[in-house]
């Protein structure tokens, strides 16, 4: 077992800091960069509808187009940034991101008018399509045979920005929306600077095709498209937090305490457990079952569901966050090896891509599933677990043995 020179057993936190002082420099830089990215996001992302709505009083349609042409520029814009991330390095891409989400979140607290606001927002979105195929594909890369662990503790960076951002936000959003967006801004700019004086450049992926050579060989990669779809359906799943949960937490009268209970218990989950739960399952199953049984708990996470309580709701959002502990880092690692490493930041923009797709149709179908089944709510809850069933049985079949191994870097 992992002890220190006393015998001991690290505790968490001692865990996380020693596996993080054991990266290189780039994968330490770039675990933090992740950090403070999440953390500038979600200081302001929470509150921007309130904003819109509230501050500028929009109506609730232009809101939503507003906030959707965010997700839609930046789902819709992966495949390219993963693109551009390959041809030119890795570490161009990352600081133009960062640059122009500091141009985005500055113009989203001080411009008033639609098309103003509507500019922002797609600059914010393409922002994050330029930088994170290319983080992925960097700490893939730098990480080598130790790839697996260093996605897990990205999972750690990220989801402690997340729970990190929205304090932030509501401090600063309580004195002024527009103190909040300058912050972020400000937040963005720093990392600019530091990613263009401290980020290692990264040699392109050398090719001499063209790009739509390039997208067809990606998409030629049988393995990696099944595997993609195959893993949309464990989006769709853990998505569930931001969907179908709050509004269980909503309909037994749990509100906003319920709500936010269940995004504390998934930051919580991932922050304290995310490295011992990826050591244990590497250890007993390795890769492929991994991802096979986190999908078996994701789908766990809802027959509690049938018995409507404050604890059965945080029960899923427990199971759910220790299932996306479980699957993450492995389908990180599997993306890289099923592209034998070449065009890693192409295979991981479209892998996002199809994705985003598949949760937006995802959340259509619950969406309109959980309206249909008002007076029969069992029945979302069984459709999700046996999505969660389906996914684990098209995982067990596909049973990818990468070509390479996955130690290579």
């Amino acid at each position: 077992m992992d002890r220190d020179r006393r015998g001991h057993r690290p505790v968490g936190s001692e865990r996380v800091i020693r596996q993080y002082r054991s990266f290189d420099r780039s994968v330490q830089l770039l675990l933090l960069n992740q950090f403070t990215i999440n953390i500038g996001f979600y200081m302001l992302m929470p509150y921007l509808a309130m904003h819109l709505s509230g501050t500028l009083a929009l109506a609730g349609w232009l809101v939503g187009l507003i906030l959707g042409v965010r997700n839609f520029t930046q789902q819709g814009m992966f495949l390219l940034g993963g693109t551009l991330a390959d041809r030119l390095g890795y570490k161009p891409l990352i600081v133009a991101g960062c640059a122009l989400r500091t141009v985005g979140f500055g113009l989203l607290g001080f411009v008033d008018s639609v098309p103003a606001l509507i500019v922002a927002s797609a600059a914010t979105g393409f922002a994050g399509a330029l930088f994170n195929p290319a983080v992925r594909a960097y700490v893939a890369r730098d990480a080598g045979e130790r790839r697996v662990e260093a996605f897990a503790l990205f999972n750690v960076f990220y989801q402690t920005g997340i729970l990190v951002g929205p304090l932030v936000g509501l401090a600063l959003t309580g004195i002024d929306f527009r103190l909040t967006c300058l912050v972020a801004a400000v937040v963005f700019a720093l990392l600019t600077v530091l990613q263009i004086r401290s980020l290692p450049a990264s040699p392109p992926d050398a090719t001499r095709s063209t790009v739509l050579n390039d997208w067809r060989m990606v998409l030629a990669n049988r393995r990696f498209v099944l595997f993609a779809l195959a893993m949309t359906l464990s989006y769709v799943l853990s998505f569930q937090v931001y969907l179908a949960l709050p509004l269980e937490a909503q309909r037994i009268g749990a509100g906003a305490v319920g709500s936010a209970a269940l995004f504390a218990v998934s930051g919580v989950v991932a922050i304290a457990g995310q490295v011992r739960i990826t050591t244990w399952f590497r250890q007993r199953f390795g890769p492929d079952r991994s991802l096979v049984l986190g999908m078996l708990i994701m789908a766990a996470a809802f027959p509690p569901l049938l018995v409507p309580s404050l604890l059965s709701v945080i029960l899923a959002a427990t199971l759910i966050a220790v299932a996306t502990s479980v699957v993450f880092p492995f389908e990180m690692d599997r993306i890289v090896a099923l592209s034998e490493n070449r065009l890693v930041a192409t295979h991981y923009g479209l892998y996002n891509t199809i994705v985003g797709v598949g949760i937006l149709i995802g959340n259509l179908a619950t969406g309109t599933v959980l309206d249909l089944t008002r007076n029969h709510p069992v029945v979302p809850w069984l459709g999700l677990a046996a999505l969660g069933l389906l996914c684990s049985w098209i995982l067990s079949v596909l049973h990818v043995e990468p070509k390479v191994a996955a130690s290579t870097s």
